[in-house]
């Protein structure tokens, strides 16, 4: 059953709000079970990480700009086709990218 106005304000009226959140913050700081928190990377964040470059870096090598290169990360825009196999090979060979970069 939902609480009623006044039963929300006496139960507020008690609480310490910044207690509350520096222990919700300590406790994910501290990895309590069942506290997990788990980021999805994109396919393409992740051949970017296994490549070991960074996003300039690695748009460098594509030849895209760093900002194309953040849409595909974040979803907001696919590769080209050409951009697809270069993924494709950046997924299957990350040393290949890193040559080509320090080259």
């Amino acid at each position: 059953m939902p609480m009623t106005e006044k039963e929300l304000k006496d139960r507020d009226a008690k609480r310490d709000l910044g207690v509350e959140l520096l222990a919700s913050v300590l406790e994910m700081k501290a990895g309590k079970k069942g506290h997990t928190h788990k980021i999805a990377l994109s396919d393409v964040s992740q051949v970017r990480a296994r490549s070991g470059l960074s996003q300039t870096q690695f748009a460098q090598v594509l030849g895209v700009s760093a900002r194309t290169l953040q849409e595909w990360e974040q979803g907001r825009r696919k590769p080209s086709g050409a951009a697809q196999s270069l993924l494709a090979i950046a997924a299957r060979r990350p040393e290949v990218i890193r040559e080509i970069f320090l080259s």
